[in-house]
Parts: structure tokens; C-alpha cells; sequence
């Protein structure tokens, strides 16, 4: 199968990122906790992140590498390098510029991204501070958007899942290494964030020489390419800018509350964003390019079909990750970061917004599913609108529950959108003619329900149980960590053996599934 090794090597990649990246938090946790220093960080690298995945990652790669390719098949790779190269010395340009007026701006930058960092002068000096080192990432993370395109579009996938493996490195050796010399620990995770900048460019650099396709830097100029690339990526911004303003809008929201807000919505949202990623990628790669290749060759009644798998395979999955998270949150906080100078406070405060972000979990991946059917039938409008709508109620919602609930307040009214988004994308499609649930999807939905409640009583009393041995003062790492595993190991048997019990599920079906695949495959 043409995908098998790609996939393979990003996906081995990826996980060895997110072992680094659980690493480097959980170093973040023991060296910073959740006080000023932590919230003046995550702010600071909220900031340029947001840029990165409002245009380097979102808006630039989905118009860059369909041309690149394009001009790759239809041009031959000289001409696509002539593209690529054009495209960044403009890119460049645009991008230094930028850094130089945020650099210049950033206290009034701050003032708006944080308004209520105002109220603690030394708070908001280090997050001015911070920010100004970790900015230049931007420019550099951005071209190494436009080179991981490069080397993807000719199939060179290994170097360009590795970049993220480089920014935990560098965090991580950042931590340990410049930590014991700068004025805070926030110090050296800044520094950290800008040399991760330079090391994943120079990565890929040497990548894109060894490929046959170093870029050069000509003048800038405004090519016809190039001009066809930035009207590609006005509307690709406009989607992925309503989702990354939601983000921002929570951080700004949680900078009014008091110390630690930030830090713990930062904590939690790591947690719940690793089951999303991962179901999220699965359902990408193995289901909804389906959806999109039978709509293009008018098999609709097959595509109402994989859809509504498409969605069944998604509540399968994060129904009972959902209800594990809320469940055991607190254990889960207490084993991963519950040492050094993130105390019990932190551990209670962070699992507290973890249940709240996990109640939407569920609804974050039925977007993954349902929004391909509307840019499937070249429809990008109406996500779009749905999108603002939800980032409106997100904001509201926010301002009146953190009145009551705090950070965790904000957390909830994430998830309180994520559903509405979910909810108003089906909609759209039913209206359309383009989904209606099919008899099975209306008979397993609740049944993985009732499986995914019986496996949160057992993790309940489970978790009840093993207190003793969960808890901080109740013995080492390995200890905890192993009745941690117990509990996760528990939940997933329960779940396996309820909904088998309550046919949620159906294994044979399973079996013919993975029995076509490995025909098609072969």
C-alpha cells in the first residue's frame, strides 16, 4: 500500500514527540508551576504559536503544497523550485517585517492579548519579555513550513515529522541546562523556544539539499505563482483564523482571573489534546479522504455511508476517552505533574479544567468528521459562518461562567461550543440532503453511551481504591505511575467487555473491515 510507509514514519515520529513533549511538560510543571512565571510563559508562546497555526501551518500549507506539487508534475522540479523559491523571499520579507513591529509594539500587543496582566507590573514585564524572545520563532517556524512542503510533495516525509522532536529537545535541554543561570526558568524555556526556531530551519535546510531541492533567495518579487498563492490563502486564513481566535479569546479571558489561571488551563488542555490528536488523525487518514473521493465521483449514497461510520467510529472512540478523562482527571494530573512546584492546589486546579475540557471531546473530532462533507462539495463558506457563530457564543459564555467557576468556567464554555459547532455542522449537512443518521448509527449511539458509563463507575471505584498508592505522599514515581497504568489498563478492558455485552460494537464487522483493507491493500 501506497501510504503504509509514509504513515508509518510519521506516525513513529509523532509518537516519539509526544513522549518528549510529556517529558518537557512535565519538567515545565516541576521547574515553573502555575504561578506569574508559568502564566507570563504560556502567554509568550501562545503569541507566536498563534501566528504559526493561523498561516505557517494552516492557511500557507493548505495553498502552498497543492501548487508545489502541481508545478512539481506539471513543470518538472526545476520550475517548482523556482516557485518555492520566490515564494520564500516574499515570505521572508513579510515575516521580518512583522517581527520587527511586533518586537517594537509588544508592550501594546501584550495589553490586548493579556489585559489582565495590567494589574501585576512584574507579570506582565516578563511577558513582554518572554514574548519578545520567543517571536522570532515565527519567522523561522514559518519557513520551515515552507520547506517541510517542499520535501513532502516529493515524498521525503521522515525529516519533516521530525521538526517537532527538535522543539522539545531544545526545551527540554533548555530547562536543564540554562535554567540554573537565567534570572527564571521562564527565561531559559523563552531562549528555548528561539533556538528550536533556528535548529528545525537549518533541519530542513540540509533535508532539502540532500533531496535535490536546496532553495535559494532570490529577490523578492511578485511572481504571477505567487500571487496566485497568496489569493489561495485568504480564504484557508479565514477558516483556520475563527478556530485560533477561539484559542486566543480564552487566553485573554483567563489573564482577568487570578494567578495560575493560564497555567492551569495550559496543563489541562495537553492532557485532553492527546486522545484528540490521535483519534483525530485516525479518522483523517482512514476515513474521511473516503468521503471526499466518493462526493467527487457522485457516489452519494456510499458517501451517506461513510459518513455515518465516519461519525460511529468517532463515538466509539472518544465517548469513553471522554468519560476516563473526567473520571480520573485528578489522578492524572497528581501522577504526570505533582512534584517540585506544582502542588497539590495546581494538581486540583488543572484536573478540575481537564473534566470541563473533556466533557467536549467528543464533539471536537465529529467536527473532523463533518466539516469534510461541506469542503468535499466545495462549500467553505458555510463552516466558516457556523465557526463565527460558536466563536461568539465561546466568548460569552466564557465572561458569564468564569464569574462563577473561574478558569474552569472558560474551559467549559469550550467545550459548551465545541457541541454547538458539531451540532450546526449536522445540521448543515441534513438540510442539504448530504447526512441523516442511518439505522445503526441511531442504535449503537446509545448503547457506546451506556458501555462508556459503566466503564466510568468501574474507573470510579477503581480509582477510590487505589487512592493510596495514586497519591503524591503515597510512594515513588514508578508506584504511582503503575497504578495509574492499572486504572487506564482497567477502564479499557470495562469498556471493551460493555460494549461487546450491549452490542455497541460488533467484532466480526471489525474483522470484515480490516479484511477488505488488507485486500485493497495488497
Amino acid at each position: 500500500m501506497a501510504l503504509l510507509r509514509p504513515i508509518a514514519t510519521v506516525g513513529s515520529y509523532t509518537l516519539i514527540s509526544r513522549v518528549l513533549g510529556f517529558a518537557r511538560d512535565v519538567l515545565v510543571a516541576a521547574y515553573l508551576g502555575a504561578g506569574p512565571v508559568a502564566d507570563a510563559f504560556f502567554v509568550a508562546f501562545k503569541f507566536p504559536n498563534f501566528f504559526r497555526r493561523l498561516f505557517a501551518e494552516g492557511a500557507f500549507n493548505a495553498a502552498f503544497v497543492p501548487l508545489f506539487a502541481g508545478a512539481v508534475a506539471a513543470n518538472g522540479r526545476a520550475a517548482a523550485r523556482r516557485f518555492a523559491e520566490d515564494t520564500l523571499a516574499v515570505l521572508l520579507l513579510v515575516l521580518f517585517l512583522l517581527v520587527v513591529a511586533a518586537e517594537a509594539a509588544m508592550p501594546w500587543l501584550m495589553t490586548a492579548l493579556a489585559p489582565g496582566f495590567l494589574a501585576m507590573p512584574e507579570k506582565f514585564r516578563l511577558a513582554v519579555e518572554f514574548t519578545r524572545i520567543t517571536f522570532p520563532y515565527l519567522l523561522f517556524i514559518s519557513l520551515v513550513a515552507l520547506q517541510g512542503g517542499v520535501l513532502n510533495s516529493v515524498d521525503r516525509f521522515a525529516a519533516v515529522a521530525a521538526t517537532p522532536v527538535l522543539l522539545n529537545l531544545c526545551l527540554i535541554g533548555a530547562l536543564i541546562g540554562l535554567a540554573p543561570v537565567m534570572a527564571t526558568p521562564g527565561h531559559a524555556l523563552a531562549w528555548g523556544v528561539a533556538a528550536a526556531g533556528v535548529a528545525q530551519f537549518v533541519w530542513l535546510a540540509a533535508a532539502c539539499g540532500r533531496a535535490g531541492l536546496p532553495l535559494a533567495l532570490p529577490r523578492p518579487r511578485l511572481t504571477p505563482e505567487v500571487k496566485k498563492l497568496l489569493k489561495l490563502m485568504l480564504p484557508a486564513a479565514l477558516g483556520s483564523g475563527v478556530v485560533q481566535v477561539n484559542l486566543l479569546i480564552d487566553v485573554v479571558i483567563a489573564s482577568l482571573l487570578p494567578t495560575g489561571a493560564v497555567s492551569y488551563l495550559y496543563y489541562a488542555d495537553r492532557i485532553y489534546e492527546l486522545p484528540l490528536a490521535v483519534i483525530g488523525i485516525a479518522i483523517g487518514t482512514a476515513l474521511l479522504p473516503l468521503l471526499a473521493r466518493q462526493v467527487r465521483t457522485g457516489a452519494h449514497a456510499d458517501a451517506l455511508i461513510t459518513q455515518n461510520r465516519a461519525l460511529e467510529a468517532a463515538l466509539l472512540l472518544t465517548l469513553p476517552a471522554a468519560a476516563a478523562l473526567v473520571v480520573i482527571a485528578g489522578p492524572i494530573m497528581s501522577v504526570l505533574f505533582e512534584r517540585g512546584a506544582f502542588g497539590a492546589t495546581a494538581v486540583s486546579a488543572s484536573a478540575a479544567a481537564l473534566a470541563a475540557y473533556a466533557l467536549g471531546l467528543p464533539a471536537y473530532v465529529l467536527i473532523k468528521v463533518l466539516t469534510p462533507g461541506f469542503y468535499a462539495r466545495e462549500d467553505t463558506r458555510t463552516p466558516v459562518r457556523i465557526a463565527v457563530i460558536c466563536v461568539v457564543v465561546n466568548t460569552v459564555a466564557a465572561l458569564i461562567l468564569m464569574r462563577f467557576l473561574a478558569h474552569v468556567g472558560i474551559a467549559l464554555a469550550t467545550a459548551i461550543s465545541a457541541w454547538l459547532n458539531a451540532g450546526l455542522l449536522a445540521r448543515g449537512l441534513a438540510r442539504r440532503g448530504y447526512f441523516a443518521p442511518d439505522a445503526q448509527l441511531k442504535r449503537r449511539t446509545p448503547r457506546m453511551a451506556l458501555a462508556s458509563l459503566i466503564m466510568a463507575g468501574a474507573l470510579w471505584l477503581a480509582a477510590g481504591v487505589l487512592a493510596p498508592w495514586l497519591a503524591a505522599t503515597g510512594g515513588g514515581l514508578a508506584l504511582r505511575a503503575g497504578g495509574l497504568a492499572a486504572l487506564v489498563g482497567l477502564g479499557l478492558a470495562v469498556f471493551v467487555g460493555a460494549a461487546l455485552l450491549v452490542r455497541a460494537a460488533d467484532l466480526n464487522e471489525v474483522r470484515r473491515l480490516l479484511a477488505r483493507r488488507s485486500a485493497a491493500g495488497s
